[in-house]
């Protein structure tokens, strides 16, 4: 047997994995949980010591280390490698331990039981497919206990023994134990968890860790180890629907190599040479012409698991946060709106109004709580309603609203795209599964769209060859404001001041669209959204084309600029509003107040290079 600790900036030796595992050795990853001190490390530094699972000369190397420090040697610090671990005595982060038992290797991580690292645990258990979770016999269950079992259950993992430590601390007594998986037994009862098995351990001493303890005579369930081994392995979902995350779309010049290779994780399911795909949420269409992965024999098909890269017979253009999907397979839902069961651990409350960061697989957009649909205390399961905001250790069922509609899965049908996290302030703070797709008022008009996409007669011409021919970016500069001297007249000028440039580039006013293409329609409040919908058509076909289009239109609102983005690349927009007040909702990318139009065009030209639609000579 062999096994290796990896942490960052660890003092111990380097890091070595396993071999890769046999079809008839399966890898399974396990997190451990429970609240801090309970001994969770010690379990592991156990079960490694009492396997023969350390590479040689490590369990003296950590004793020698103690006896240089004057403390007495611990279990524990076999995975407390960080210095500042070690330093405070709890685990700060998720280790990740490896080894092998006779039935198959491992790599358990040991996720943190301290509030203040819950967060880490997280990360950690949505890599797990079975948990195990240690309480303390003399501290008995905990809030965090609770927590961290709803937790471990949010995040869809159904495999679960519980490992009541210390035993040796309550005199090895049966009715502590059996007290002990009463309370809890009946807390995962509610959250629908039904555990594997209750363990009484004792890890200081090893008993019950492999090996079964005289001391616990009384018990004649399995070991941890037997525990472990008990857990089957979830095998990879090559049968549900194709999901890969686009993290990048790579380029190569050199040599004659045009490939463009679109990058990513498959998450479910398989893809192979020849089959049509479609990117969503833009819904773009392709077929599969190779497949490309790193120092590996070419390949005509990938499944689950692989991190791949892939070209296209009909080159399109992507972006990173699409979700790659085979054509003929259920699709992913996209809408702006989520309802979501979400966990918030950051120290200020999730309020409505105020924006977050979302992060689902590789897409990244800004969110806020729409509604506020019932509070959930994890350790007590007290719910609540008519809350405004999301306390800290709450779980919440919210209505998120996004700036720009995502491709996602729900919960119970891929739950690999359904989780997410919420960024606040640069730093996680939450996160949750998918739950629901809600309709939005871009419903519609995204699924025209799709279907425009989907029906979609690419040119010979690449975006990016447009591009170098022009000089220039394709863009849509939506110029707004309250008076219409004032917009049209920057936006006018700003098409007079690129032509000059030798720019391409196209002023299009709103009467132009509404008395033109929107002319079998009447100018009421409830045609708005056709109208938006038909200027972005119009947009995305002069984009298309490479060109720079300036539109002037009176005191657009958030909702028409949603409504365009829906028809347009939202990368391809920017907004600009024209006067001294912002009259509506819309939250644009430049303000010009009090300039001259001369100054105004100025600004916006240099805005304009700063973007990189248009370049600077130096």
């Amino acid at each position: 047997m062999e096994a290796s600790l990896t942490a960052t900036s660890s003092p111990l030796a380097a890091p070595r994995e396993p071999a890769a595992a046999t079809d008839a050795q399966q890898r399974m990853n396990i997190v451990i949980v429970g609240h801090v001190d309970h001994g969770k490390s010690t379990v592991i530094g156990r079960l490694l010591a009492d396997t023969h699972s350390l590479p040689e000369g490590k369990l003296e190397q950590v004793r020698a280390q103690c006896e240089l420090n004057s403390r007495p040697f611990e279990f524990a610090f076999l995975l407390d490698a960080l210095k500042d671990e070690q330093a405070q005595g709890i685990t700060i982060d998720a280790a990740r331990v490896f080894f092998k038992s006779r039935r198959r290797q491992y790599l358990i991580l040991d996720a943190p039981g301290h509030i203040e690292f819950l967060k880490n645990m997280i990360t950690g258990a949505s890599r797990a497919e079975a948990a195990l979770l240690v309480i303390d016999a003399a501290e008995g269950v905990q809030e965090n206990s609770r927590r961290h079992g709803y937790m471990v259950s949010l995040l869809g993992i159904r495999q679960l023994s519980v490992v009541v430590n210390k035993m040796d601390l309550v005199g090895w007594d049966r009715a502590v134990f059996d007290r002990i998986v009463k309370e809890y037994g009946s807390f995962l009862d509610q959250i629908g968890i039904r555990p594997a098995s209750f363990i009484p351990v004792s890890a200081r001493g090893g008993d019950n860790i492999a090996e079964r303890s005289e001391h616990l005579s009384w018990y004649d369930g399995p070991t941890v180890l037997d525990a472990l081994d008990a857990f089957e392995t979830e095998a990879a979902p090559v049968h549900q629907p194709f999901r890969m995350p686009v993290q990048d779309v790579y380029k190569f010049t050199k040599q004659g190599d045009d490939r463009r290779i679109v990058a990513g994780t498959i998450q479910s399911g398989s893809v192979s040479v020849g089959d049509s795909v479609i990117f969503y949420p833009s819904g773009k269409k392709s077929r599969v012409k190779s497949i490309e992965a790193f120092n590996r024999p070419p390949q005509t098909r990938a499944d689950a698991g692989s991190a791949i890269g892939f070209t296209l017979q009909e080159q399109i253009y992507i972006t990173r946060g699409e979700v790659a999907t085979l054509e003929l397979q259920p699709r992913p839902a996209v809408t702006t709106r989520l309802r979501v069961s979400l966990f918030w651990l950051g120290k200020e409350p999730m309020v409505k109004r105020k924006e977050y960061l979302l992060m689902l697989g590789t897409a990244r957009v800004t969110c806020r709580i729409e509604e506020v649909l019932r509070v959930m205390d994890a350790s007590t399961l007290d719910a609540s309603t008519n809350r405004q905001s999301v306390q800290r250790h709450d779980v919440a069922e919210c209505v998120l609203k996004l700036d720009r509609a995502i491709a996602c899965d729900l919960a119970e049908n891929i739950p690999a795209t359904s989780r997410f996290v919420v960024v606040d302030d640069f730093e996680i703070r939450g996160g949750g599964i998918g739950r629901e797709a809600l309709a939005d008022r871009q419903s519609a008009v995204r699924d025209r769209v799709l279907l425009r996409n989907y029906k979609w007669e690419p040119s010979i011409i690449q975006a990016a060859q447009r591009a170098e021919k022009y000089n220039q970016k394709a863009a849509l500069i939506l110029v707004t404001g309250e008076d219409e001297m004032e917009r049209k007249g920057v936006a006018k000028a700003l098409e007079r001041r690129l032509f000059d440039d030798g720019k391409v580039v196209y002023f299009l006013g709103i009467g132009s669209v509404l008395y033109g293409v929107d002319a079998d329609i009447e100018r009421k409040p409830e045609n708005r959204l056709e109208h938006m919908r038909r200027l972005g058509e119009v947009a995305n076909l002069m984009l298309d084309a490479g060109i720079i289009l300036v539109v002037a239109a009176a005191e657009l609102t958030q909702e028409d600029l949603e409504v365009i983005k829906t028809a347009v690349q939202p990368d391809w927009i920017e907004t600009v509003w024209a006067g001294d007040t912002i009259t509506t909702d819309l939250v644009c990318d430049l303000h010009l107040s009090g300039n001259a139009v001369p100054e105004a065009v100025d600004q916006l030209k240099a805005h304009l290079q700063d973007k990189g639609i248009i370049f600077r000579p130096w």
